[in-house]
């Protein structure tokens, strides 16, 4: 069993820059690829990134590399997202999985959290 407690988000104008964590409780956490999601007002929630349970291999949606970097401290039991150069059409709820198999679809993930919030202002 794992839970996942994001945080990070908030309110930042264009351009600037968040970072978000993931805080896991249990013991596995270790052994689940990672992934971030977001879903903005009206849409789907759609694939951000995603970090192997090593973290020796990242995958990220094509329209956010460069900008967006996922990483994780499995001591810490934390993965991150660091966002810059933020734009308005990154806001959205940003929610990170747990998944012992895949990473680009929500039916890989067996654990998800809360979700935390981030609003871009232009």
């Amino acid at each position: 069993q794992v839970q996942l407690v994001e945080s990070g988000g908030g309110l930042v104008q264009a351009g600037g820059s968040l970072r978000l964590s993931c805080a896991a409780s249990g013991r596995t956490f270790s052994s689940y690829a990672m992934g971030w999601f977001r879903q903005a007002p009206g849409k789907e929630r759609e694939f951000v990134a995603a970090i192997t349970w090593s973290g020796g291999s990242t995958y990220y949606v094509d329209s956010l590399k460069g900008r967006f970097t996922i990483s994780r401290d499995n001591a810490k039991n934390t993965v991150y997202l660091q966002m810059n150069s933020l734009k308005p059409e990154d806001t959205a709820v940003y929610y990170c999985g747990a998944s012992p198999r895949g990473w680009y679809t929500q039916s890989d993930y067996d654990y998800w959290g809360q979700g935390t919030q981030v609003t871009v202002s232009s």
